[in-house]
């Protein structure tokens, strides 16, 4: 049963928005998936690119620490820029917005809103990984350089109809900003000023216990640091976010790749992993369950599965397949003991396929590859609810949410 006196608090604001016939040059998937070399080929020859204010140390030289003070002060005079020519332009007043995205065929929306620091203080709004001070520290700093958020957190809830209605409501009617990103994805959005409707949405998210954080750890976490510091003066009470409904979230897996075999020559490493899963030959790294992986080794895929023994019983947490993997076959085979610190491991997106896992090992920089099963949100929630922490790496969001696109000005 849970405690009554919990709430969201979800609260409307004046989002800075790009004028809709510019949005598609200026918005940019979010800092933390590319590098800065990747970075600067998007934003080659766009002014207008997003990746100029959330990864400035594109508009400096080559192999610049990203985290010196230039590129912070860069990142602010790029912000400033868009900001003076009315590229980016703040509403009159505070409005809730709905976010759509139609990826394929998948489609969610969301509403954007700002969230209570408070409650991400008390634990109404649920994490469930840790954060790496460096990166903490790093939001921080680009909080306070621009004096605004520009990157939403990620947040879901349990799905409401209340919620589902306004939602369908709203996206009926005329858009305020639509485009097709160069990667396929469609963004929509819609402004909601009316006060009436605002106010159903508040009372909505009210009735709402509690939020969990999909995507944006360190944002939020450096937006309560910059709340604190600030003695909650001004905005920085709030941060920003676009909530979706749970029933609409789509998690890739997120796969593993591994430099070396520890030692071991590749019969030899099936002959320990036999010991934990049941191996079969084949499978193209695509796996249809929960406790299913492939593995890519030499050229040929292997379709695991967990024994029985290693999957019955357990909590929410040890009973994820990247909890398995890390405590069974990482930490005894491979002596991976910390995958947040280890060089000799790296993770890649779901979104990149398992072609991505054969082109790495085929390359020769890796040895092997483990391709995963999806972690589901009802396990993502489970671990929020009882305060437990997910292995780094655990689930990939997609669609991403785009820079840009609103930004909350403290």
């Amino acid at each position: 049963m849970v405690p009554k006196h919990f709430m969201a608090t979800v609260k409307p604001f004046r989002a800075l928005r790009p004028k809709p016939e510019l949005a598609s040059q200026v918005c940019e998937l979010p800092y933390d998936v590319m590098s800065s070399e990747e970075a600067r080929q998007v934003a080659n020859g766009n002014k207008l690119s997003f990746l100029h204010v959330s990864k400035p140390e594109i508009d400096l030289p080559q192999g610049i620490d990203p985290y010196a003070s230039a590129v912070y002060q860069k990142g602010r005079e790029n912000f400033e820029t868009l900001l003076a020519g009315g590229i980016i332009q703040k509403d009159s007043k505070p409005c809730f917005y709905l976010y759509q995205q139609i990826m394929g065929t998948h489609r969610q929306a969301g509403i954007v809103a700002v969230a209570s620091c408070e409650d991400y203080s008390t634990g109404t709004i649920k994490k469930h990984e840790l954060t790496r001070p460096e990166k903490e520290d790093d939001r921080v700093r680009h909080i306070e350089s621009l004096n605004a958020q520009t990157g939403p957190v990620f947040l879901t809830y349990r799905a409401c109809d209340a919620l589902d209605e306004i939602s369908d409501s709203v996206s009926s009617g005329r858009p305020a900003l639509d485009f097709v990103a160069n990667d396929g994805v469609r963004h929509t959005s819609w402004v909601i000023d009316d006060v009436a409707l605002i106010r159903r949405i508040e009372d909505a998210f009210a009735s709402i216990s509690f939020l969990y954080i999909a995507d944006g750890h360190h944002r939020s976490a450096a937006a309560m640091r910059v709340w604190q510091s600030r003695n909650g003066a001004g905005q920085s009470g709030s941060f920003l976010a676009v909530l979706f409904p749970h029933d609409q979230m789509r998690i890739l897996p997120y796969n593993r790749v591994l430099r070396d075999l520890n030692g071991l020559n590749g019969p030899q490493l099936l002959d320990k992993l036999d010991q934990v899963f049941v191996i079969r030959k084949g499978g193209g790294g695509k796996t249809s369950e929960k406790h299913e992986l492939g593995l890519y080794l030499e050229g040929a895929w292997h379709l695991l599965r967990f024994r029985l023994e290693f999957v019955e019983g357990g909590d929410a947490k040890d009973g994820l397949d990247v909890t398995l993997l890390q405590k069974l076959v990482l930490s005894p085979v491979f002596q991976i003991e910390d995958p947040r610190t280890s060089q000799r491991i790296s993770f890649v997106g779901g979104i990149r396929g398992t072609q991505e896992l054969e082109r790495l090992v085929n390359s020769g920089e890796y040895a092997c590859a483990f391709s995963m099963f999806p972690t589901g949100i009802e396990d993502l929630m489970a671990i929020a609810d009882s305060n437990g922490l997910m292995p780094p790496k655990s689930t990939w969001f997609e669609p991403k949410l785009r820079d840009g696109m609103f930004c909350h000005q403290l």
